[in-house]
């Protein structure tokens, strides 16, 4: 009879729980095996020995249960979730002044066809290593404005960025200073100072960025000057090493060796290389990217369609965003070039005529060298969470970046425009995702800035 009365009292609660949800509670309740009824009722239980109820008030219903000589526990029904980590979303206002605003500008980390910054965010602290933390890319380009010394500019953004010593070797001097902007811009995209409430973000905003100038303040520079970059950056500790440079077409390997001879190097001393694809709209990739050791990167816009300038082929690996215009491609649901304009990829940089330059975040920002570091931040968000162990080679940070991207292009798939799909920062991040083995090198392949 005791239990019955339990039961007939709890059924009330339930019934007044019905009325008024939103105060609701759900119970667990364990009763004794010899307690009186038991047996009339256990047929029905979820757990033996065990129902579960909801109740109106949580802490009197626990109370009168716990009096209760017949009833071994009652406890609230804790609720788990799946173990996916949440989705980090910094402060970083944008253009705006609202916290989270840089999520309206960013569409390239966050939108449907984004690298899915938020997720590789999210896996990467529960790693213990937020924003790769602890990993260095080696960026050369026309300089960062990382710091004031030696006349320098100091972008508002990368404040909190942390950077190591590197190189200006077009002035032959330490301090690897932009005046340009392109080399900021493409800095930042990788590790732009994030929940900070400045600006926007950068996507392995926790890692050391090594600046090494080999691209002078119009964007242009020499192979030798270029290949001395690479040797610098492989010796110091990168490694990373962005290059989001192209030559012109028609330039083969034969005309570089020496840079093809550094690049072959950095890769035999562990470093991953990410290169452009280039800016032609054309079936042939450009050198450095064209090189076995280089992982070329392709560009896509916010549509998810390849950008109307972007080089493919069959030497192409992997997609990420540059922004732009969709390219004229019928059989590709997402490419609708005479009906959405793109939007560029947007960060704070350098802008304004010489004279009058300033920091803000520009338009005209659109290209295979906006696609380029989206894969090197990528690269050292993988190193950086373990998923390919303590010290994973270039060849297998290839292969996971390739294995999990996101397949684009007509539903029959043309890997000419879009190699292996498009980067998943998320996925390739992800414990669950098994590593991969890694991929047989292509072959050899070469910078004007492609912007």
């Amino acid at each position: 009879m005791r239990l019955a009365l339990i039961l007939s009292t709890l059924a009330l609660a339930v019934a007044c729980a019905a009325a008024a949800t939103a105060d609701a509670a759900t119970v667990v309740v364990r009763f004794h095996a010899g307690a009186p009824g038991l047996r009339a009722h256990i047929a029905t239980a979820p757990i033996y020995h065990t129902r579960v109820f909801r109740v109106r008030h949580l802490r009197a219903a626990l109370r009168q249960l716990r009096a209760r000589p017949d009833v071994e526990y009652a406890v609230p029904d804790v609720r788990a979730h799946i173990a996916d980590a949440a989705p980090f979303v910094p402060n970083d206002p944008g253009r705006g002044t609202a916290p989270g605003g840089w999520q309206t500008v960013q569409w390239n980390f966050t939108g449907p066809f984004g690298v899915n910054a938020p997720g590789a965010w999210a896996n990467l602290i529960a790693d213990g290593r937020p924003g790769g933390k602890g990993v260095v890319i080696a960026v050369l380009d026309t300089g960062i404005a990382y710091s004031k010394r030696n006349h320098g500019w100091l972008s508002p953004d990368l404040r909190q960025t942390h950077f190591i010593a590197g190189w200006d070797f077009v002035h032959n001097d330490p301090y690897a200073q932009d005046v340009n902007g392109h080399g900021t811009h493409v800095a930042s995209t990788i590790a732009e100072s994030t929940n900070n409430g400045i600006a926007l973000t950068g996507l392995a905003y926790g890692a050391s960025i090594m600046p090494v100038q080999v691209l002078d303040s119009h964007g242009d520079g020499g192979a030798a000057t270029i290949a001395r970059g690479v040797r610098f950056a492989a010796d110091h500790g990168a490694q990373v090493i962005n290059l989001s440079l192209e030559f012109s077409p028609g330039v083969t390997a034969s005309q570089i060796p020496e840079l093809v001879d550094a690049l072959n190097y950095a890769h035999r001393k562990g470093v991953f290389i990410v290169g452009a694809s280039g800016n032609e709209a054309s079936s042939s990739i450009a050198y450095p990217a064209r090189t076995s050791v280089v992982m070329s990167v392709g560009s896509t816009t916010e549509h998810g369609c390849v950008s109307d300038f972007s080089n493919g082929g069959r030497n192409l690996d992997i997609v990420a965003p540059g922004g732009g215009d969709d390219a004229q491609i019928p059989a590709d649901p997402n490419c609708h070039p005479a009906l959405k304009p793109g939007h560029d990829i947007f960060q704070l940089t350098i802008e304004g005529a010489p004279g009058r330059r300033r920091f803000g975040i520009p338009g005209g920002y659109a290209g295979t060298s906006m696609a380029t570091p989206h894969v090197a931040a990528a690269a050292a968000l993988v190193i950086a969470s373990g998923v390919l162990g303590s010290d994973p080679s270039p060849d297998a940070i290839k292969a996971r970046l390739i294995a999990t991207a996101r397949k684009l292009g007509p539903p029959a798939g043309d890997p000419l425009d879009y190699g292996a799909g498009l980067l998943d920062a998320a996925a390739a991040t992800a414990p669950l995702v098994p590593p991969t083995t890694p991929t047989t090198p292509t072959t050899p392949t070469t910078p004007t800035t492609p912007k």
